[in-house]
């Protein structure tokens, strides 16, 4: 049956069942598989919650070890791939290099077994742990430097910190940045997600699921918003620049750099854990001066905007946080895709179980019986 109202950009069209996460935009919730992120945040490892995205379930102590240590075992990459990103211009940019590199994965271990659990299970596995050592492999290439080799006895995210400074990171670092991976592992049918389900459903690689994410979270409507919004706070400069900028946005009506959110119209959930990160972040390594002008534009976007549902969104404080663990700020957005790997693994999952290839419908505007006319009596 064609639909025959035209929804542009499918707004509001729901494109697939789900049990992965859910969100209430209304009341600032958002769980995975039921459960609340702020629990997650507090009591889970990013490992874990992958584990709980994709498989559905919280693992036990023994399956949590077993996937920790298959997941440490595979973090080194081929050589081969490493020397094709030592090919890439220094000028590129980390999520083009992102794409290329997830995409190169599927010449080496690509088998599309989709029937088989060892295939996915190995594919999961082999994603999860080789996207930290390539975003981390790149950062370090650009500058003429080689990348440094997976430390085996560090945890997921304290190793890719490792991998990025040469250096084990103090603990608290490591735990506040696996937080990070956490509240930004998944969030629903978003635009990347969608794109992965849309691939998928053509039975094709999980690597190809991952490229086709990528390259989706790479463009400036979907990805890089908390680059943005450094650039932001770094164009204001000061507490005092901070109402005669937002005034002005609203004037001309611009957008607002990490402000809004398609679904929440409340606080975003994971700003709010991120706000309190970048505090403890800042009481142990150094303030910074942006996060006053970041606290003040909140007030001030709050006062003029709250009655809209405007409010800071998962990008606002992240970029701040990635800051001050001295990630780079054209890596913030190839970081928010290694979190956001497990998401769309498991929507790769789900949408494999019981698969439909997608076929939208599309409402045709162009002409009907138009004759050929031949070249030599073209104007």
């Amino acid at each position: 049956m064609m639909v025959s109202e035209f929804k542009p950009g499918l707004d509001g069209v729901p494109a697939a069942q789900s049990s992965i996460s859910h969100v209430d935009g209304q009341k600032g919730i958002l769980e995975y598989r039921g459960i609340r992120i702020e629990e997650l945040a507090k009591k889970s490892t990013f490992l874990e919650t992958a584990y709980l995205l994709i498989w559905g379930e919280l693992p036990n102590k023994e399956e949590l070890a077993l996937f920790e240590r298959e997941v440490h075992q595979n973090r080194r990459i081929k050589y081969r791939i490493r020397d094709m990103m030592k090919c890439f211009p220094e000028s590129g940019h980390p999520m083009d290099v992102l794409q290329a590199s997830a995409a190169a994965l599927g010449l080496f271990y690509s088998r599309r077994d989709l029937n088989n659990p060892a295939y996915i299970r190995d594919a999961v596995v082999r994603l999860l742990a080789s996207i930290p050592t390539m975003v981390a492999a790149f950062e370090l290439m650009r500058r003429g430097d080689d990348p440094v080799r997976p430390h085996d006895e560090l945890d997921y995210a304290a190793n890719f910190l490792y991998m990025l400074h040469e250096e084990k990171p103090d603990p608290l670092a490591a735990r506040i940045f696996d937080v990070c991976l956490i509240l930004h592992a998944e969030h629903t049918m978003n635009a990347s997600t969608f794109s992965a389900r849309v691939t998928a459903s053509t039975l094709t690689d999980p690597y190809a699921v991952v490229a086709s994410a990528v390259g989706t979270l790479g463009g400036p409507l979907h990805g890089g918003a908390n680059e943005e919004v450094i650039g932001m706070l770094e164009e204001i400069g000061s507490i005092e620049n901070v109402r005669p900028y937002v005034l002005d946005c609203i004037q001309r009506k611009t957008k607002i750099m990490g402000f809004g959110h398609r679904v929440y119209k409340v606080k975003d959930p994971r700003a709010l854990i991120l706000q309190n990160l970048a505090e403890e972040l800042f009481a142990k390594f150094g303030y910074d001066k942006y996060y006053d002008i970041a606290q003040e534009m909140e007030r001030v976007v709050e006062e003029k905007l709250g009655h809209k549902g405007i409010y800071p969104n998962v990008d606002f404080y992240s970029g701040l946080v990635y800051r001050k663990l001295g990630i780079s700020t054209d890596f913030f957005t190839p970081v928010f895709a290694m979190a956001r790997v497990a998401g769309w693994l498991a929507h790769w999952k789900e949408q494999i179980a019981e698969n439909r290839i997608f076929r939208p419908g599309q409402v045709y505007k162009g002409h009907h019986q138009v004759e050929y006319v031949h070249i030599t009596e073209r104007d």
